[in-house]
């Protein structure tokens, strides 16, 4: 069984290991236990049993606007629509803060599409995410990842 929860600072040792290939492979950013730490609460984890299979973080941008970042699914979970339940609670928690749109940044384009996610110009993304994250990636500034957006 499969249960979703808040990351605790406890995790963060284990998120990182499940992330490292990702993070290798220049398809998720690497973000330093400090920073995860910094940002500890907006982590929704999947556990089966005390194990860490998956996990997303929606982090806010502007009063209106947040971003489905870092999702994660161990590679003998990912087809089991895991990665799909940790975007839906993230989507919910947007709702109950008030938010009016989600983006993400992704390579899977279809993904974000099956969960309501419309395919959008990467101009319209605020600069201040390029600045703050994107920057970070080895394939800055050549992006060949896809923006999309929920609009709630």
């Amino acid at each position: 069984m499969i249960k979703l929860s808040k990351a605790k600072p406890a995790d963060i040792k284990a998120m990182q290991t499940l992330v490292a290939p990702q993070v290798e492979a220049g398809i998720i950013l690497p973000r330093s236990d400090d920073e995860v730490a910094q940002n500890i609460r907006s982590y929704i984890l999947a556990k089966s049993g005390e194990q860490i299979i998956g996990f997303g973080a929606l982090h806010i941008i502007a009063p209106d606007l947040a971003e489905v970042r870092s999702l994660i699914v161990a590679p003998s979970e990912q087809k089991s629509g895991i990665g799909a339940k940790i975007v839906n609670e993230l989507i919910a928690e947007a709702r109950e803060l008030g938010l009016t749109r989600v983006i993400a940044l992704t390579y899977a384009q279809g993904f974000f599409e099956k969960l309501g996610f419309k395919l959008i110009e990467k101009n319209q993304i605020p600069s201040q995410k390029i600045w703050s994250d994107c920057v970070k990636c080895k394939h800055f500034p050549i992006c060949d990842e896809k923006a999309l957006m929920l609009w709630l």
